[in-house]
């Protein structure tokens, strides 16, 4: 009888909260009222990075970047180890960063083992400059290559033979050393002009151009990059390129400015690819640069290094390659 009357008032109990749930309900509709979750106050905090870059492609960045070896040339790392010693310091020890651009201490050597990843001139190796780098990753370099090959830029039979059916110039700004632009030449590209302000890194290239058996077929310009893309026959660069590949110096470049030469450039045509290279720490480039004269179609990250793939004007033939 205790266990009965127990139930009874449980169920009595119930029913009288569901009810009372369904009228405060009806009432609360009646009223206007919506049982949605409030937004957050117009005050609360935002994100650093919302989406894109545009809060910061407009100034130069501050990046920090740990200490590398294509950044310490080899013989100096060496060096520094022999003075350790002597002086009774064991263990590793700190390099110091220099200043990409600045002129290293008359050593001539590959800091950052600078090599050619894949096609005709795969393994050979690859001169630096008297400067401190900090060229693309190998690894970057590998994925990049993988990507121009699934949108159909190079022709596949050119790796094995030296027979060429498909024009695929390609234009390296930011070269350094020429490893992009390079490694363009051994996969399957026709021409290659590489654009670099340094004297120095243009005598490199063209060094390099000879150790990989490239002699015609590539050519650099010692120019401000910003001139090569808005009057490149102001410095001997001529007709229209498949593919432009731009790797800055991250401090040292405004991208806003960068990106808006190379979306109006007349070295660009129907289809031709623009490959950019930036920080994290600048956010996400947007998808459609300049009213849609760049559209973008991959943005992939590599550990700090972001590249963005971008077509000008693209007619759709990208797209039937991939398939």
């Amino acid at each position: 009888m205790n266990w009965s009357y127990r139930r009874t008032r449980r169920r009595l109990v119930m029913v009288f909260s569901t009810s009372v749930l369904l009228l405060a309900m009806v009432m609360n509709a009646n009223a206007g009222f919506s049982l949605v979750m409030k937004k957050a106050p117009a005050s609360a905090k935002k994100p650093v990075i919302e989406g894109d870059a545009r809060d910061n492609w407009s100034q130069k960045l501050t990046v920090n970047r740990p200490v590398l070896g294509h950044v310490v040339p080899e013989k100096y790392r060496e060096a520094q180890k022999r003075i350790a010693k002597k002086q009774g310091k064991f263990g590793s020890s700190k390099n110091r960063i220099r200043a990409q651009g600045k002129m290293r201490e008359d050593f001539k050597n590959n800091p950052a083992n600078l090599k050619i990843l894949g096609g005709l001139a795969r393994g050979r190796k690859l001169d630096s400059p008297d400067v401190y780098l900090r060229p693309m990753m190998g690894k970057v370099r590998e994925a990049l290559f993988s990507s121009l090959y699934s949108f159909g830029v190079f022709n596949a039979a050119s790796i094995s033979t030296s027979s060429v059916t498909t024009k695929c110039r390609h234009l390296d700004i930011f070269a350094g050393s020429g490893s992009v632009g390079l490694e363009s030449l051994s996969r399957g590209a026709t021409e290659a002009v590489f654009v670099d302000f340094a004297k120095n890194c243009c005598d490199t290239i063209e060094r390099n151009i000879i150790k990989c058996g490239f002699e015609g077929k590539g050519s650099s310009r010692q120019c401000d990059a910003l001139m090569a893309l808005k009057d490149p026959a102001a410095v001997g660069i001529e007709g229209t390129f498949q593919v432009i590949s731009i790797t800055p110096p991250y401090e040292e470049v405004i991208y806003s400015e960068l990106l808006e030469a190379v979306a109006h450039s007349p070295l660009l045509e129907e289809d031709t690819i623009v490959v950019i290279e930036y920080p994290v720490e600048l956010g996400c480039l947007p998808h459609s640069i300049e009213e849609g004269k760049l559209i973008g179609i991959r943005n992939r990250k590599y550990g700090r290094t972001v590249i963005g793939i971008y077509v000008h004007r693209p007619s759709g033939k990208l797209d039937d390659s991939a398939q």
